[in-house]
């Protein structure tokens, strides 16, 4: 930051200005616009965690307005603000208390509300995502696989959306080295690709879904050799999966809908 630039003193300038004085009403829409050259200009200056103070500023002016979508948008700016100046002091291994994240998940959930809260679920998901990825960065796959299930359950109406998250549930889970859930999750998408993502006339798995039921099915069996449950304790299901790829089976239907032959064969010769 630049010595001789009180960025202090023009925070509070316009702070002063907002405040409510006698027959005379506060020109918001104008603190927005200098709230935002101050955050601005002190990125530019590589100080992202004071320009997250002055997007909360803007976000407060926004909600003021009723304006949703500004307040939102305000919120994430800060968020990303924060959580930028907490990849910095990662970066240079400096000792912290985290508080940058803190302030960063924070402004992120409060997006997350607004847009939930003006039935935008969409946006609401992306920001999720993005949390998530972050958290996933910063090697916390189990605070990452919160947010991730929860754009999963804001986007149960758009199925291939939905899926991926689920994905990026497991691989969560996966890290964390829970994969008896894990295995869970991939049952659920595989139920979820069939369901969803099958043709109007033929009924079988299209496009992107056989993509997804291919990975679900890779990744099934791959888990249950690691698992390697007893047949007390296997699930009905995953009996089946693993029955597939039995040497005498006959049945070719999975090898057509979404595994190549060379795939199938190798499933199989790992299995048997």
């Amino acid at each position: 930051m630049e010595r001789d630039v009180d960025v202090l003193g023009k925070y509070r300038n316009v702070t002063n200005k907002l405040k409510k004085r006698f027959l005379k009403r506060p020109n918001i829409a104008e603190g927005i616009e200098q709230y935002g050259a101050l955050a601005k200009s002190l990125r530019q200056q590589e100080c992202p965690q004071y320009a997250g103070f002055c997007c909360l500023a803007q976000a407060r002016c926004e909600h003021t307005l009723v304006n949703a979508a500004g307040e939102a948008q305000a919120l994430t700016e800060a968020a990303r603000a924060f959580l930028e100046a907490e990849m910095n002091n990662r970066d240079i291994k400096c000792p912290s208390f985290e508080e940058h994240l803190t302030a960063a998940i924070n402004c992120y959930s409060h997006a997350i509300r607004v847009y939930i809260e003006n039935n935008n679920p969409s946006l609401a998901a992306a920001l999720c995502i993005e949390l998530g990825n972050a958290l996933q960065k910063l090697e916390r796959p189990g605070e990452a696989m919160a947010h991730f299930q929860r754009a999963a359950e804001l986007q149960s109406q758009s199925p291939l959306e939905c899926l991926q998250s689920l994905g990026l549930v497991a691989t969560c889970k996966i890290e964390m080295r829970d994969y008896d859930g894990a295995l869970g999750v991939f049952t659920e998408m595989a139920y979820l690709a069939q369901e969803r993502g099958g043709s109007s006339t033929t009924g079988k798995p299209i496009g992107a879904y056989c993509d997804i039921l291919a990975r679900c099915e890779v990744c099934r069996v791959l888990l249950l050799m690691l698992l390697q449950p007893t047949p007390q304790r296997i699930r009905p299901e995953h009996a089946q999966t693993l029955e597939k790829y039995a040497w005498e089976t006959t049945d070719d239907t999975i090898t057509a809908q979404f595994l190549s032959e060379d795939l199938f064969l190798m499933l199989q010769s790992l299995v048997v």
